[in-house]
């Protein structure tokens, strides 16, 4: 039978050896694992991005692929460690400290189980007494041993409630009769684009159609800092070279772009709750 792939996604960078010891880890448990990169880039400590960046990219992979999602900044803490199982047949092996918001809300969560670190943690020499790299001794190692068909995913650890799950807070797009209101949830950091929390259709639903142009006002910490009337279409080449458009992202989700630039540094922007942004209606 097929080993499932194992895709990596951490905050670690490539700077210094921290993958490469991960990877190792699982290689030394199993050498006929494939190991995938999701990211290595994500914003240090940032559990948000983490979730967002799972959400995005979980869909397009085979089912059964195991995905072990490492920003930590409560390793060594009571956070629990675990592996959820989705409702559409994949794994997650991550601390529970907001990594699996996305997930739960949007595809759901059959199982979650908290890893038994009596028999699925890395234990000798050179990591006893280390509570700092979950992602080389926990999080890697389970994976490998639940890919490699050495433990089952009953083995991981108790079950326990998927209520318990922490989340984050997702905020929901406000739709009125003149204006669709919402919040920058994330951004594309090497284009600097900003990704909006308003799904296509609801735009659509709103009366705005591919073509329209539209009032667009931004605000952070309810100060208007962008206003503008831009257009709106399906990709970047609608526009002219240097305009702010509002597009459709690739998770069929409204968003805004400079064309053949970078929205987040010319215009001093940034995502998140704090940011929200209004498309009027003429």
């Amino acid at each position: 039978m097929e080993k499932p792939m194992l895709v990596f996604q951490t905050d670690f960078t490539y700077k210094e050896g921290a993958v490469c010891a991960m990877y190792g880890v699982v290689k030394s448990v199993d050498r006929s694992l494939e190991i995938i990169d999701g990211t290595h880039e994500l914003p240090q400590y940032d559990t948000w991005s983490a979730s967002y960046r799972l959400y995005q990219s979980m869909k397009f992979w085979p089912k059964g692929t195991i995905f072990v999602s490492v920003v930590d900044p409560g390793v060594g803490t009571s956070r629990k460690a675990c592996v959820a199982y989705t409702n559409d047949g994949y794994y997650i092996v991550t601390p529970d400290n907001g990594t699996l918001t996305h997930i739960k809300k949007f595809v759901g969560i059959k199982e979650v189980r908290e890893i038994d670190e009596t028999i699925n943690r890395l234990h000798g020499k050179d990591t006893e007494e280390v509570a700092i790299f979950h992602g080389r001794d926990l999080f890697g190692y389970c994976a490998a041993r639940l890919a490699s068909g050495i433990i089952t995913y009953q083995q991981v650890g108790k079950e326990y409630n998927v209520d318990e799950i922490v989340c984050h807070e997702i905020y929901d797009p406000v739709i009125t009769d003149t204006q669709v209101e919402g919040i920058f949830e994330i951004n594309d950091p090497n284009f600097g684009n900003l990704w909006t929390n308003i799904p296509l259709a609801s735009f659509f639903d709103a009366g705005f159609k591919y073509g329209d142009m539209i009032e667009t006002i931004i605000y952070h910490l309810d100060k208007e800092v962008y206003h503008d009337t831009i257009l709106f279409h399906k990709s970047f080449g609608m526009a002219k070279k240097g305009d702010v458009m509002i597009y459709n992202n690739e998770l069929k989700k409204i968003a805004m772009a400079v064309s053949v630039g970078n929205l987040c540094k010319e215009h001093n922007l940034d995502f998140g709750p704090d940011y929200k942004v209004v498309f009027k209606r003429k």
